[in-house]
Order: C-alpha cells, then structure tokens, then sequence
C-alpha cells in the first residue's frame, strides 16, 4: 500500500546563535486507514514536526511529498489549498467561532472549498454533527456545549471536506477520561472503518495505548517505532 504522506531527513531550525533545532532528520511514512500516535517528553519536537506534516510549517531541509507529489516546491497558496482539501486539523483548544453555531462552525470549511452548493453542505453538516452524538445540539453556540462536546464538533469540522489525512496536536489535552476515551474511538473508526489516516500528538497513553502506531521522539529525533498493527 501507498504511503499517504512521506518525509525524508526533514529538518526545523530556528535560526540564532546558535540555531535551535526542533526537528532533526526525520524519515516516516504514514500508511492510509492507520492511527498514528507521537510520543515524547515536552519540548521534544512532536508538535513541531506534525505542523511540518500538516504543511502549517515549511522544514529548514529534508524533502516531504503528500501523495507523491512534493510539498516543498508549492507556494503558501498552493500548500493552503492542499490543507483545505485535503487535511483535517483538531487541536487541544477547539478554536470554533463563538459567534457561530455548532453547525455553522462545520459548515465553514465546506464553504471555503466550495464543492457542495450550500443546502448540500448544511445536510452534511447537520449528518456529521448527528455522527458524533451532537444532533440535538447543532443550534447551540460553543458557550453553550461542554468541553467534550466541543471537541466533537471541532472533529466534525476537521471531517467535513472528507480528508484523506486527519492530524491532532494534544486532542484529549483539556478533556475528562470519558471524553477523552470518546475521542480516540472516533479516532480509530476515522482510520479502521472510513480509511483516513489518523497522526495524534499526545501525552496521553490511553491515546498511545489505541494507536496502531507509535512513533517516540526525543530531542527533535525519532527515537523508536512500535508497530502495533
């Protein structure tokens, strides 16, 4: 099977003096229809190498290629478009709009695409949040739903362009056990039942513990990979 996303000897440094390294030689592969965890002590490099994955950072050296096409060579426009249609982004804080409802947060991204008509995109949007158990709750703005609830949103909108690539920095990092034992399930049947591939940073190892891969880094390197599945 095809690799998804491919990273060769990729590099992050700050420059100074001396530079600050915060990503160092890194090799991986990430196979579609997999969870991916990273692990790690703080500071070792594991949000800073998912945002060079996410193309939300550019790497110092090394070379990246999404679907076998390189990253490196594409302007910020090209590489913004190829997140929106194709990458799905959950982060620890759930940056929905205030302002807007849970379905009109879902709905955005669908919008910015703009490859359903918009009746199209509000059913959808409305099927995604019935997905995650939210269904009776679409007309109520983030102020008015739990932290879970609006970690489940914030996953219903990273799903909403249909990624092939769904990444998450700390997703479980401001949730309770419960919840956060909701959010990997919805992790793992993004990648078992939908076929996504799913990369998570996390200290959370009940996150780990799910994952059918683990990557360890340490220092800006992968220091191991367990192979789970």
């Amino acid at each position: 099977m095809n690799a998804i996303l491919e990273a060769g000897g990729l590099s992050r440094n700050l420059p100074g003096t001396p530079p600050v390294s915060l990503v160092t030689d890194v090799s991986l592969a990430i196979q579609p229809a997999s969870f991916v965890a990273i692990v790690g002590p703080s500071g070792c490099g594991k949000s800073s190498l998912l945002y060079l994955l996410g193309l939300l950072d550019r790497p110092s050296s090394g070379s990246l290629r999404f679907q076998e096409r390189d990253m490196n060579s594409l302007d910020g426009d090209e590489r913004a478009q190829i997140r929106l249609a194709n990458f799905g982004f959950v982060f620890q804080f759930h940056f929905l709009l205030p302002e807007f409802t849970a379905l009109e947060n879902v709905l955005l991204p669908m919008r910015r695409l703009g490859r359903l008509p918009l009746p199209d995109a509000r059913a959808k949007a409305a099927a995604l949040l019935t997905e995650v158990g939210l269904g009776a709750k679409m007309d109520k703005t983030p102020d008015r739903l739990s932290g879970g609830e609006r970690q489940r949103v914030a996953i219903a909108r990273a799903i909403a362009n249909d990624p092939v690539l769904v990444l998450g920095d700390e997703p479980t990092g401001n949730l309770d056990s419960q919840n956060s034992a909701r959010v990997v399930e919805m992790f793992r049947a993004l990648a078992h039942d939908q076929g996504r591939a799913v990369v998570c940073v996390t200290h959370d190892p009940d996150v780990a513990a799910a994952a059918d891969v683990q990557i360890s880094m340490l220092d800006g390197r992968i220091s191991g990979t367990d192979v789970r599945r």
